[in-house]
């Protein structure tokens, strides 16, 4: 496995990103026989170190380099440029992302151009876990909010355009079960026949969630599904973090994966978007000190997930 020294070192010089702002024209279709770029960036907390040896992202990444097809780097929080500079990501075709509680530290324009590159067809991204909040994917949901949003509200034929209003989610709180659940639209039409849509962007959280390691049953919803190649149609993972619908995101396009809990609760374990000419890939099975990512199933789901969204970057 490359390291990041080694990676750019082997790279040719690359003109610099421009975003205006955060627009990027979509690469040329990639030829068949070329590797898949997998780029699996990991927080890195202390705390992994309860379930692995050296992090949860690099054990991702070691079982992923040894798939054929796959050419992958693993990089972190505490390395340069945070480990996201503009040349890697340029030679990145799927981003798996591990995060939990340093979501703020990652700058809200390199979350916006690791978007760009999404709406481009040029990067598809997996957000496992707590990523729910990472930046790059709350950013991603607020865009297809507004994408769903201008599709919901059309302008009309004649008559002034639509105007929308975007409310972004203020952070740092769990919303209760009975919550309005966002994203959520209020359109007002004023006398002249002006219509204004309040849109509340999305939390991309939940309402509950139970750290005390009790196993989930998941559910393919989807077997036909390219993440489903070789996955049996119900599994157990024996510790794993609980979450509980409602999940505050956009409706996904696919819901591929549910888990169920004993005690009642379920969760879309497996959902896809798609934003623009890419794809966002949100799995959920975790905490970090379980070891989720040493099991045979999700990791198989990850070289599917890396398959699959490498292969769809652009038609």
């Amino acid at each position: 496995m490359l390291n990041r020294r080694e990676l750019l070192a082997s790279l040719p010089a690359l003109a610099p990103l421009t975003l205006t702002p955060f627009t990027l024209a979509p690469s040329p279709a990639r030829a068949a026989d070329t590797p898949i770029r997998v780029l699996v960036w990991d927080e890195q907390q202390p705390a992994q170190k309860q379930a692995y040896d050296n992090f949860l992202g690099n054990a991702i990444a070691a079982h992923l380099e040894k798939q054929q097809g796959l050419r992958v780097i693993s990089a972190n929080l505490q390395q340069p440029e945070q480990g996201l500079s503009a040349n890697l990501l340029d030679n990145t075709d799927v981003l798996i992302w591990w995060g939990h509680v340093r979501h703020q530290e990652i700058p809200q324009e390199k979350a916006q151009a690791i978007v760009a590159r999404i709406q481009a067809g040029r990067l598809a991204l997996v957000a496992l876990h707590s990523g729910h909040w990472a930046r790059p994917f709350v950013e991603a949901m607020n865009e297809r909010t507004k994408a769903d949003a201008r599709r919901r509200f059309p302008d009309p034929p004649n008559g002034p355009p639509v105007k929308f209003e975007y409310i972004p989610y203020a952070g740092g709180f769990v919303p209760t079960k009975d919550s309005l659940l966002t994203p959520a639209y209020y359109a007002m039409r004023s006398f002249n026949g002006q219509l204004t849509v309040r849109v509340d962007l999305p939390n991309c959280v939940f309402p509950a969630y139970r750290g005390d390691g009790q196993p989930s049953e998941t559910r393919v919803l989807l077997p036909d599904h390219p993440l489903a190649v070789g996955i049996p149609r119900e599994f157990t993972i024996p510790q794993t973090e609980m979450y509980d619908e409602p999940f505050h995101v956009p409706e996904p396009d696919e819901v591929v994966f549910e888990e169920t809990w004993k005690a009642g609760e379920r969760f879309r374990s497996g959902c896809v978007w798609k934003l623009g000419a890419g794809r966002i890939f949100y799995y959920r099975p975790g905490h970090e000190t379980y070891p989720v990512y040493r099991q045979e199933i999700p990791l198989r789901i990850m070289a599917n997930a890396a398959r699959w969204l490498g292969s769809t970057l652009v038609d």
